[in-house]
Parts: structure tokens; sequence; C-alpha cells
């Protein structure tokens, strides 16, 4: 019999946020691969075993993710995942992946699922509570009403049309292009707010554009709203 992988969101960096799904798949599994070459040292890990202290003596498998746009350089990482992975499940192991947030949304470990699951063994993803939707609940606020539609927007892309959609703009993963979208919501009449990372000790909280440090960390969040 050989193994199963699951993806598991475990939230935005609250370990309170963890779902009772994410968290009995954790106990049940085998493997726990994480998105770094240390994987004590990756956030993902940091957050489970708060709630999980047993989480330490697990067998712990590093997933290396490179912060890089270069196709070859993510094709080859993604590949050499799958295939640490697939390893584990000829063993009949059972593998979570942990990723931040939720699976589905912006995750790298996508690529990876994808792959593992083209080698033709069992994957099975775990939804996450989404950092916007965090976020805006730390905010005390909503993110649409009636109508108003939703835009999830990376924003270390080109953003200056998406901006320009109606409703609310969540942007995410800025990253290095943070002083250009600080620019261009400065111009914007909307209504702007950024939490650098929620739910964890070190969160800050930036209201107004004018506020929003140009080298703000990768775990950011920024929501724009219209002007009621």
């Amino acid at each position: 019999m050989t193994g199963k992988l699951y993806g598991v969101g475990v939230g935005p960096g609250d370990p309170e946020l963890l779902t009772l799904k994410a968290m009995r798949i954790i106990r049940e599994s085998d493997v726990i691969a994480l998105p770094g070459k240390e994987p004590k040292e990756t956030v993902a890990y940091k957050i489970v075993v708060q709630a999980y202290p047993e989480l330490s003596q697990k067998e712990l498998l590093p997933i290396h993710m490179p912060m890089t746009k270069d196709p070859a350089v993510l094709e080859a990482s993604h590949t050499e995942g799958a295939k640490k992975i697939a390893d584990c499940l000829l063993q009949g192991k059972q593998v979570a992946f942990l990723t931040l947030g939720d699976t589905t949304v912006y995750s790298t470990y996508l690529y990876v699922h994808k792959k593992v699951q083209e080698m033709g063994y069992e994957v099975e993803i775990i939804s996450g509570i989404t950092s916007f939707c965090a976020v805006a609940a730390r905010l005390n606020m909503g993110l649409v009403e009636k109508a108003e539609p939703l835009h999830v927007i990376p924003a270390s892309y080109q953003i200056e049309d998406a901006l320009k959609l109606p409703g609310t703009k969540v942007l995410m993963k800025a990253g290095k292009k943070m002083k250009n979208v600080k620019e261009l919501l400065q111009q914007s009449s909307d209504e702007v707010v950024m939490i650098e990372n929620c739910g964890m000790e070190n969160e800050k909280i930036f209201r107004g554009a004018d506020e929003i440090p140009e080298d703000a960390g990768y775990y950011s969040l920024i929501i724009v709203k219209e002007k009621a």
C-alpha cells in the first residue's frame, strides 16, 4: 500500500485558527513536509507546534521553495520536492504538507500537489482559513456586502488596472514591489489598511497608504475598499 499526500492549510498565523480537520491529519501523518530548507525554521512549523507540541517528534521533510519567478528554477525545485514526497509515499507513509493560509490560494504547494498526482499517487487538499478573511476579522470589518465584488490580486505583478475594479481589492504577496504598490495607493481615494504578520507576535497594523512601509515583510496583506 502506498501512502497519501495531504496539502494542509494551517491558517494565517494564529494557532487557534487551525481547523480540527487540519489537526487530525497532522496527528495521523507519518511525515510532515514543510516549505523550507530548515523545517523547524518555517512559519508553518512555528504556527502548528504551538497547538501541537508533538510536531517536533514527527519525521520532518524539508521541501525547498525558492523565492524566484525564474521558471527553470521553480520547475526544478517543484520536481525535486515531488520526488522527495513520492519516496515517502512509496514506503506507505502518509505525508502532510503544511502551507500557510488556505491551500488553494496562491500556494506554492499546488505545484508539487499536481506533480505528485500526475505520478499516480492519491492526494487531498485540506482547506485552511485564508489570510484576507483573518485580516478582515482582525480589523472587525466586512470584506464585501450586498452586490460588492471581491478581487484577490497578486500585487507583485502589474496592478494598475486591477485597482480600478469596483468593490473590495485584496492585495497579496507584494514583496519587493511594495514601494510601487504604495505609490499607486497614495494616488487613490479608496480606504486602505495593511496588516503585517496577521495573528503572529510581531503583527503590525497600518491604516492609510501613507503609513505603509516600503520594506514591509513578505507576510503583508492590503485591503482596499471603496469609500461609502
